[in-house]
């Protein structure tokens, strides 16, 4: 099956990769990133440092340092070439008439979308003949659009959640329900380590709906239930709450923590300390 899949540059679409292109094997995959979810040109401090722990710090840094040295654990976005029929690349503009084209001439069968930064329109959507399918990692449909977690954590939510859904047209996070994970939230992480956590279980779920239809089943969805809110990145106001409960967006160590066990194989990681 012919397979396009479309991510963000950052580290918990990277890691969610690491797990399912290696599960993939036997389809013909080719991957498109954004650079980024929405504009954080008006982001204040605190988001654009989350920003420098989830994204920047790998993309820039520790991936191309991880090429080099061929270290024994999860790779960085160009690591993954042996898995594709075409090296990654960037493409912001998924709805563009040359971006179209580009994914005419690939043909796909299937698109796959991972925290893609780029709002889907209905020529991209009616091109594969097994539709499109998200894996948005929040509970739908309660918290659609960004950092769904972030909110969910604010609103008081003991649990979070991933949610595969069904892309159909060009609205956020409405279609309908594939399959859900739930998670306890573990409340002596951050938010960082939360989102991170969902993945694995949130790629066994994406990754039984792809065998499904490539055997040719057709996928048992729900329409989501009324109800929920879309959210947006938060303001000043919401992250003083978010303090104020005791979270916090992301922690170093943690971080640092993350990157030995799933990049480094367990080896000391001294590029970032």
């Amino acid at each position: 099956m012919k397979i396009l899949l479309l991510a963000n540059s950052d580290l918990a679409s990277n890691y969610a990769l690491n797990l399912l292109l290696p599960r993939l094997q036997g389809h013909e995959l080719k991957l498109l990133l954004s650079s980024s979810v929405g504009s954080s040109s008006q982001h204040g401090p605190e988001l654009q440092a989350l920003k420098f722990f989830e994204q920047q710090l790998f993309s820039e840094l520790v991936f191309p340092l991880l090429c080099e040295a061929s270290a024994p654990g999860m790779t960085g976005f160009d690591g993954f070439s042996r898995f594709l029929s075409e090296p990654v690349s960037i493409e912001n503009n998924i709805n563009s008439t040359a971006s179209l084209a580009r994914v005419t001439s690939f043909s796909p069968e299937l698109i796959v979308s991972i925290r893609y930064g780029g709002i889907l329109k209905g020529p991209l959507i009616a091109m594969p003949k097994m539709g499109v399918i998200n894996l948005h990692s929040g509970r739908l449909p309660q918290y659609r659009g960004v950092m769904a977690s972030f909110w969910a954590m604010l609103s008081g939510d003991e649990a979070l959640g991933t949610t595969l859904h069904t892309i159909d047209d060009g609205s956020i996070d409405t279609g309908r329900v594939i399959a859900s994970t739930s998670a306890v939230l573990d409340r002596e992480k951050s938010y960082l380590g939360n989102v991170l956590d969902l993945y694995g279980s949130g790629v066994e779920i994406l990754v039984q709906a792809i065998a499904a239809l490539a055997s040719g089943e057709t996928l048992s969805c729900t329409e989501q239930q009324q109800g929920g809110s879309y959210y947006s990145f938060p303001s000043a106001q919401d992250l003083e709450r978010f303090t104020a409960m005791g979270y916090v967006l992301y922690s170093p160590q943690e971080v640092l923590a993350f990157a030995r066990e799933h990049y480094l194989g367990g080896q000391q990681a001294t590029v970032l300390q």
